[in-house]
């Protein structure tokens, strides 16, 4: 594992419940990280990704280090003949992206995007209620997540830069646009409307309304804010044939409520969902997926979908036109 921050940590810890891995070794520059990390999860410290790359036991790697470096750590682990699982965003930019795709087709070896939103109760049954044609065709969907920044935990100060983290629209928001790409197909073009609101140390706008075409027809809204005093995450799907409304998805208080036309509304709690770990779940698949030399579940294609939205809606907030999604 390179990376011991919050995000690495908590990856660990769930690779140690994964029968069928082993961590072997754990780096990252910062000494104090990369004790703390080998202390909890077990596994030796090492100076850094050359160092643990080295190591004959390695298999794969997961990465786990801010965006700006997913695409520099990549190429070395594929180079050495090593597997990657690399936590979202992809990169900071598509060409980055694109880099990884071709080191890791040029290497050989499977390359996965933690894209872990997809595993959570609330995203997982509404893709599942979608893919069964529950709603008929997707029409609209509508997508809120709002909260007050970086506080606690994930303060750092990497994350305020655009060009580390990819702004809110990469380091958050790529499980939006991820979601919404999962429910109604591939984004074709954006108009976003954006500012910078407050004493906010960031580099990038953090109130944004994003608006989505997609390819097949659909439209779609993102509601992205870092400037809210309550936060939530809820969202709307509507289709040709019923609708699904959900609410606070990341409390336990939440639910989705669907019905198909004609019918009444069905209730979902989130606490009902039973689902396995979503961390696990993604690391458990992607074990697997390198196990038995099966398609990566999460494809590098996948990851940088979600960055292109993000880099067509940034562009068009610039410049005040709608946008077309590179690659699509």
């Amino acid at each position: 594992m390179i990376g011991c921050g919050v995000m690495g940590r908590s990856l660990g810890k769930q690779l140690l419940e994964i029968e069928a891995a082993r961590l072997v070794g754990v780096a990252d520059p910062n000494p104090e990280a990369a004790a703390q990390a080998s202390e909890e999860l077990g596994a030796p410290g090492l100076a850094g990704a050359d160092a643990l790359l080295a190591q004959p036991e390695v298999d794969a790697v997961i990465i786990a280090s801010p965006g700006f470096l997913h695409r520099e750590l990549t190429e070395l682990a594929a180079s050495r003949g090593k597997h990657v699982f690399v936590e979202k965003p992809m990169a900071t930019n598509s060409a980055d992206c694109d880099a990884m795709i071709q080191a890791a087709e040029r290497a050989g070896v499977t390359l996965m995007v933690g894209q872990v939103l997809r595993y959570y109760p609330a995203w997982w049954q509404i893709i599942e209620l979608v893919r069964a044609g529950e709603i008929g065709r997707p029409l609209g969907i509508d997508v809120a997540r709002i909260g007050g920044g970086y506080g606690g935990i994930w303060a750092q100060s990497w994350r305020h830069s655009r060009e580390k983290s990819g702004g809110v629209l990469m380091e958050v928001n790529a499980h939006e646009f991820d979601f919404m790409r999962q429910v109604c197909g591939e984004v074709e073009r954006v108009y976003a409307e954006a500012e910078h609101f407050g004493d906010d140390p960031s580099d990038f706008p953090n109130l944004l309304f994003v608006s989505l075409r997609f390819q097949g027809g659909a439209v779609g809204l993102l509601h992205s804010s870092q400037v809210s005093t309550i936060g939530e995450s809820s969202g709307k799907v509507q289709g040709s044939e019923g609708t699904i409304v959900y609410n606070s998805a990341f409390g336990d208080g939440g639910e989705i409520r669907w019905a198909r036309q004609g019918e009444k509304a069905k209730v979902i709690p989130f606490r009902d969902i039973q689902v396995e770990n979503p961390v696990r779940k993604e690391l458990r698949l992607f074990v697997e997926a390198v196990r038995d030399g099966a398609p990566s579940p999460i494809p590098g294609s996948e990851g940088r979908a979600n960055v292109a939205v993000a880099e067509a809606a940034y562009d068009s907030a610039e410049r005040g036109i709608p946008v077309r999604v590179s690659g699509v």
